[in-house]
C-alpha cells in the first residue's frame, strides 16, 4: 500500500513504511464534514519484490464550515498565497526549514522543462533502472530503455516517480550531482534564500525549504511551458517506443475532490511528514497553499486552507494612477499630489483600507511637476499592501508683491535711475 507522495528512503524498510501510511490515510476515509465530489479511484502502486497493492486514498475531506477567520492546522507549517501576485495571506512557520519530501520534484521538473524539450528522447541507465532508486514510488525504468522527456514529467509529477527524476537529471545534466548543482542555482536565482536540493527526488531528507520558498518556486515553475497541464492531469498513459503503455494517477487527491483544484504535487517521507502544494482556481482567482509536515493526510487542512483564500478575501483596487491625494507641505508650503501607480490586493472582506502620505522632507522646494516626492502607503487591518509614488501634481506661483513694499519701491528706484541714465546718454 501506499500514501500519496514519494517513497522511503531504504528498500529494507520500504513495506513497512508503506504500511504505516496507508493505516494512517485509512483514518481519514470515514464520513466527515465537508464538500465530497467523486473521490478517486484506486491506484495499483509497486510493492517490494514485485506484484502491485491499491493505495488507499482519502475519499472525502474534512473542511470546517466556511468562515472569513482562518482555519486551525496540524500541520508544521502552512502558506496561503495568491496564485499571481504571490500576496501572502496566511502563514503559519512560512519561513521554517524543513525537509520536503517529493515536493523536490517540483524544482526537478521546472529545470527539466527549462533546460531540455518535451520530445527529447531519454535513454535508461543502469543505475536510474536501479530498484534502489525506484523504492516502492516508480514508474519501473528498464536500463537502455528510450523514453521521451514529457512522459518522464508524467511519471514525476503525478506517480512521484523516483526512477523518473533519476533518467531526467542524468539526460540534462550528464550526472545526478550535476543537475543537484543546476537546481540549487535556479533557487539561488529565485530568492530561495531558506532551500537547499540535496536530490532530483527528495528521498535524501538532508535538502530543504520553507512553506513561503516553495510557494515563489511553484509560482516560477507555474511560467515553464506545458507545467499546469501536466499538474492539472488526473490519469495519464505514458507510451514509449521500447515498453507497453503505463498508465500513471496524480496522488493529488484534491483533483477529485476540491471544486477547482488545477496542482501541484505531494510528498511523504518520515522525517518531513505528510506535505502537498495545491493550486486551485475559482471565479478567475487563483489561490496556492503549501502544507508542510502533517502528521496525517494533508489535503483536508489543504482544502480548509483554499476555502478561507476564497472566501475571507476580496480584490480592490487599492490606489488608481492618477488619483489625488491630500496636498502635502514641502518647506512648509502646500504642494497638491497624485497616486503615481495603481496599485491592487486582496483585502479581508471586512477590513477599511487606509491610505498614507509620507513625504521625502529632505525635497526642496518647488519640486518640479512629476517629480516623484514621497510614497503612499496602503494598509488593511494592520497589514501592508505595498505603497505607490506620491508624484507632484502642481506647485502653486509665488504670491504677488505687496504695493508699497520696501523691494518695490527699491524696483521703481532702480528704474527710475536707468530711465535718467537713457536720457543722459541719447538725449
Amino acid at each position: 500500500m501506499r500514501a500519496p507522495g514519494n517513497g522511503v528512503r531504504r528498500p529494507s524498510s520500504a513495506w513497512s513504511r508503506a504500511l504505516l501510511v496507508a493505516v494512517v490515510l485509512l483514518i481519514g476515509l470515514v464520513p466527515e464534514i465537508g464538500r465530497a465530489q467523486s473521490g478517486p479511484p484506486p491506484t495499483p502502486v509497486p510493492l517490494p519484490g514485485g506484484g502491485t497493492s491499491p493505495s488507499p486514498f482519502p475519499q472525502v475531506l474534512r473542511t470546517p464550515e466556511a468562515s472569513s477567520a482562518p482555519p486551525e492546522l496540524d500541520a508544521a507549517a502552512a502558506v496561503l498565497a495568491d496564485l499571481d501576485s504571490g500576496q501572502i495571506l496566511y502563514d503559519l512557520n512560512g519561513g521554517e526549514r524543513r525537509p520536503i519530501a517529493s515536493l523536490t520534484k517540483i524544482m526537478t521538473a521546472a529545470v527539466v522543462l527549462q533546460r531540455s524539450s518535451p520530445t527529447d528522447v531519454v535513454t535508461v541507465s543502469d543505475v536510474a533502472a536501479s530498484p534502489r532508486i525506484a523504492g516502492i514510488s516508480g514508474l519501473g525504468l528498464a536500463a537502455g530503455e528510450r523514453i521521451r522527456v514529457d512522459e518522464l514529467v508524467y511519471a514525476l509529477m503525478l506517480q512521484s516517480a523516483n526512477d523518473a527524476a533519476e533518467a531526467l537529471a542524468e539526460h540534462v545534466a550528464g550526472s545526478v550531482d550535476a543537475f543537484v548543482s543546476l537546481m540549487n542555482r535556479r533557487a539561488e536565482a529565485l530568492g530561495l534564500r531558506r532551500t537547499r536540493f540535496a536530490s532530483p527526488n527528495g528521498l535524501d531528507d538532508t535538502g530543504y525549504s520553507t512553506a513561503r520558498d516553495l510557494a515563489r518556486l511553484t509560482r516560477a515553475a507555474y511560467r515553464s511551458r506545458g507545467f499546469s497541464s501536466i499538474v492539472a492531469t488526473r490519469l495519464h498513459t505514458i507510451t514509449a517506443p521500447d515498453s507497453a503503455p503505463r498508465t500513471v494517477q496524480n496522488r493529488n487527491v484534491l483533483l477529485w475532490l476540491y471544486p477547482g483544484a488545477v496542482g501541484v504535487k505531494t510528498g511523504y517521507t518520515s522525517e518531513a511528514g505528510f506535505c502537498v502544494v495545491a493550486t486551485a482556481e475559482r471565479d478567475g482567482e487563483r489561490r496556492i497553499v503549501v502544507i508542510l509536515g502533517e502528521p496525517g493526510e494533508p489535503f483536508s487542512d489543504a482544502a480548509a486552507l483554499l476555502n478561507y483564500g476564497f472566501d475571507a478575501f476580496e480584490r480592490r483596487p487599492l490606489v488608481r494612477a492618477g488619483e489625488q491625494m491630500p496636498a502635502v507641505d514641502v518647506d512648509g508650503r502646500t504642494v497638491s499630489v497624485v497616486a503615481g501607480a495603481s496599485l491592487t490586493g486582496l483585502v479581508p472582506a471586512a477590513e477599511r483600507v487606509q491610505r498614507v502620505n509620507v513625504p521625502d522632507e529632505r525635497i526642496p522646494y518647488p519640486p518640479p511637476r512629476g517629480q516623484a516626492i514621497g510614497v503612499v502607503q496602503v494598509t488593511a487591518g494592520g497589514r501592508s499592501f505595498g505603497e505607490v509614488p506620491l508624484v507632484v501634481a502642481g506647485v502653486p506661483p509665488p504670491p504677488p508683491p505687496e504695493e508699497g513694499s520696501w523691494w518695490s519701491r527699491a524696483v521703481g528706484s532702480v528704474l527710475e535711475a536707468g530711465t535718467g541714465v537713457l536720457e543722459a546718454l541719447f538725449g
